[in-house]
């Protein structure tokens, strides 16, 4: 249960993220939002981090360069959404992010890539990520 309060509150923030930097993009560009929000979220990460103090900052040696690169994808994902919501809007872009999130992960799980439990996907599987695609295209409508 946890975890998926986890998740709407992560899902919350992620379309309101989304709808402020289309807003600051207009103002100074989409690529000067990307950077405000970057740093501001670092900002907010490091503040939480200094009063958290949970780090294992020791660890980071065993951590596998590749995925060191995963806080670089945020400036791919700000783009897009920004962009996105400026062409169609902020409820068919947040559909398709979450069609393009599904996939992937569909994939992932499915294969065990990055180092996830390999899960098997059949028909159940295949007509909800069936569905959400039919519901987008319903909502361009």
């Amino acid at each position: 249960m946890k975890g998926i309060l986890y998740a709407l509150l992560a899902g919350a923030f992620i379309t309101l993220q989304g709808v402020a930097n289309a807003r600051i993009s207009r103002d100074i560009g989409t690529w000067q939002a990307a950077t405000l929000t970057q740093f501001t979220g670092f900002a907010a990460a490091l503040l939480i981090l200094i009063f958290v103090r949970n780090a294992e900052w020791p660890r980071l040696k065993q951590v596998k360069p590749l995925y060191l690169s995963g806080g670089a994808f945020a400036a791919v994902i700000i783009f897009g959404n920004v962009t996105a919501i400026h062409h169609i809007g902020v409820t068919l872009s947040v559909a398709a992010l979450l069609i393009a999130q599904l996939g992937l992960t569909f994939l992932i799980d499915g294969n065990g890539w990055f180092g996830a439990a390999k899960r098997k996907m059949g028909l159940p599987q295949f007509l909800g990520i069936g569905i959400m695609i039919a519901g987008v295209l319903i909502l361009k409508i």
